[in-house]
């Protein structure tokens, strides 16, 4: 059930995020991940200490030359983190695989609170990657950035959901985490259908880092394994969840979770 999955995004050093989850995450699944990173960051459970950009033309070239050889079923993008970068990124995939799904992560801040995309590549991401999604997974706070909605509004799902939609992507998760619940509720929404709403209880587990990347990259593994998009989701929240649950219990902040669980006869 091999799935081909390119990855666009951050290094994380601390091994619980970025390329590393997603790589992580990929493999569990029974895909094969390929990468193009483009930043390098040192950070650990605690926070974010320095990124060192990657050149723009490099985050490219790794794209071009493992799509010309290897190819992809489907493309995960994470952290860009400027507009030069999201540029590139842009140009290469309409160049090398315009047809391509791409799951598109919003990363915006990391756990431990840092920000990490600027204002102009906010407005960068949104006019030239969103309107290419075939999904979009923002969690709450990054869907209020995105759709720069006031406050009060954001408490209405079906309208930003509605709003995230006519954004230009095919489809979006957004993910309740960030709501104080004992439940987790995210709601798919995709164009032309009814909006599907999922939970699962809230662990009590201060290992979460990471949950954006690995959930966005379970859902290209199943996308690129040709599940639908609704099984690729369901598969993944599972994961997810299992990978909390399992989590070794690592750092003195935000923990990483379980990369290593496999779901029985995924």
């Amino acid at each position: 059930m091999k799935g081909r999955v390119l990855i666009i995004a951050g290094s994380d050093s601390g091994g619980g995020a970025g390329i590393q989850a997603d790589i992580k995450t990929v493999t569990a699944l029974g895909g094969f991940a390929m990468t193009a990173i483009t930043a390098i960051t040192a950070q650990n459970t605690l926070g974010v200490s320095a990124v060192h950009e990657i050149p723009p033309s490099i985050v490219a070239e790794q794209i071009k030359v493992t799509m010309d050889d290897l190819g992809a079923d489907c493309i995960k993008v994470g952290m860009l983190s400027n507009p030069r970068i999201i540029d590139i990124v842009y140009k290469t995939l309409q160049q090398e695989v315009p047809k391509i799904p791409i799951i598109l992560d919003p990363v915006m801040v990391a756990k431990g609170g840092a920000s990490l995309l600027t204002n102009e590549a906010v407005e960068s991401l949104k006019e030239l990657l969103l309107p290419k999604a075939f999904l979009l997974t923002p969690n709450i706070p990054e869907a209020i950035a995105l759709t720069q909605l006031e406050g009060h509004l954001t408490n209405d799902t079906e309208l930003l959901l509605s709003v995230l939609l006519g954004m230009g992507s095919n489809a979006v998760l957004l993910k309740g985490g960030h709501r104080e619940s004992d439940l987790i509720v995210d709601f798919l929404h995709e164009h032309g259908r009814n909006i599907k709403r999922f939970e699962n209880p809230r662990i009590p587990s201060k290992d979460t880092h990471g949950t954006g990347c690995t959930l966005a990259s379970a859902i290209a593994t199943g996308i690129a394994q040709s599940l639908t998009l609704e099984d690729s989701v369901i598969r993944a929240r599972k994961y997810v969840y299992e990978a909390i649950m399992s989590a070794p219990g690592l750092g003195g902040g935000h923990g990483p979770l379980n990369h290593g669980y496999l779901i029985p006869n995924y």
